[in-house]
């Protein structure tokens, strides 16, 4: 069949004209999400930590009677500054005085048997010497003598027992400090051994902290430790690391450790003050520092989202993670520095989509 070509013309042009009649398809739009960034920078070391204590004394005593009785006397109150050999409490000494009478009169009566002994030697020797004793009865009285003798050592022995017994009763002060409890009143009867005073010594003073398992080895390997207080927040004190526990409280399950001040004012750190010990600088390396709401954990692997330099589509990175604390996180390979880092939005967020920054980027990491 042949088309007549006036036929075919009239309709091209139909076709021509509902296509003109027909709406354009509109231009398909691409979502731009806004977000905010952050510039990585580097710092040293791991996030910083923090730990709570208070103001020990790096020696304390706590001081009891060697021996049991009543207390009679209490000579010192709390926070009192005390000497060496200083008097604290006294027990009552009347049984250990009773003691000493009764020790004395034993050294009397063993000397007294020492002193017939002797005498009775002395005889038997003279009887000897003129056939009216034999040398057997000598020999048995020579026997009783060292008998006698080795009894007046024994009851001497128990005499200067009970003479040290009688100084027992008194409870002096090791070493100067200051008296941080009594747990004990006049009145009261002890125990032999018993703590009933506790004196906290001048000189050293350490902050007592508890570290989490986590913290330990970080702790370890700090080289600088600072120590501050509530009660001078304008002032800090260099500390050390002296003891850490080898083992976790039962209850806590933290490790305990004891920081050591360097030149410490007694006028300004006083025992029990509230103290941070600061631990800004753990391993030494370079380390980004970004906040835990830039990451994306990706079960196996974590990632941050990048905008690059004159571009708004952003890309993904690898990343690995170090230390956390609070709202931050390190951040040990992946970033260099300097990249600008989206740090919310995370999750809404795909490779290559446009983004706009709604806040200005601020450095992140950088050592104060």
């Amino acid at each position: 069949m042949t088309l007549n070509p006036k036929t075919l013309a009239l309709g091209l042009i139909a076709a021509y004209a509902v296509a003109a009649c027909s709406p354009a398809e509109p231009p398909q739009h691409e979502e731009v999400r806004p977000v905010r960034t952050i510039i990585a920078g580097q710092t040293s070391g791991t996030v910083g930590a923090s730990y709570s204590g208070e103001i020990r004394a790096r020696y304390e005593s706590q001081l009891g009677f060697r021996t049991g009785g009543k207390i009679v006397a209490r000579l010192v109150d709390v926070g009192a500054h005390v000497k060496r050999g200083q008097v604290l409490l006294r027990l009552d000494p009347t049984q250990e005085a009773l003691q000493v009478t009764a020790a004395s009169a034993d050294v009397d009566a063993a000397r007294s048997r020492v002193a017939q002994a002797r005498v009775d030697v002395k005889r038997i020797e003279q009887l000897l010497a003129r056939n009216f004793a034999s040398q057997a009865e000598l020999d048995q009285q020579r026997l009783a003598l060292d008998q006698s003798e080795a009894q007046l050592r024994s009851a001497l022995a128990r005499q200067r027992l009970n003479a040290n017994q009688e100084g027992f009763t008194t409870l002096v002060a090791d070493r100067d400090g200051v008296v941080s409890t009594i747990s004990a009143e006049a009145g009261q009867v002890v125990a032999a051994g018993q703590s009933v005073v506790t004196v906290a010594a001048d000189g050293e003073r350490e902050v007592a902290i508890n570290i989490p398992e986590s913290r330990v080895e970080e702790l370890r390997k700090a080289k600088a430790l600072q120590v501050s207080v509530w009660a001078h927040p304008d002032k800090a004190w260099t500390g050390s690391l002296r003891e850490l526990a080898p083992d976790t409280d039962s209850v806590t399950r933290t490790y305990s450790a004891r920081i050591s001040i360097q030149h410490p004012d007694e006028t300004l750190l006083r025992l029990g003050m509230t103290a941070s010990v600061f631990a800004p600088d753990v391993d030494g390396n370079r380390a980004i520092r970004l906040p835990l709401t830039a990451i994306v954990d990706r079960g196996n692997s974590s990632q941050v989202w990048i905008v690059p330099p004159k571009s708004s589509r952003v890309q993904a990175r690898d990343v690995q993670l170090g230390s956390a604390q609070k709202d931050s996180v390190l951040v040990t390979a992946g970033l260099f520095g300097g990249e600008t880092v989206v740090t919310a939005g995370v999750h809404m967020l795909k490779a290559g989509q446009r983004v706009k920054v709604i806040e200005a980027a601020t450095q992140a990491g950088s050592d104060k």
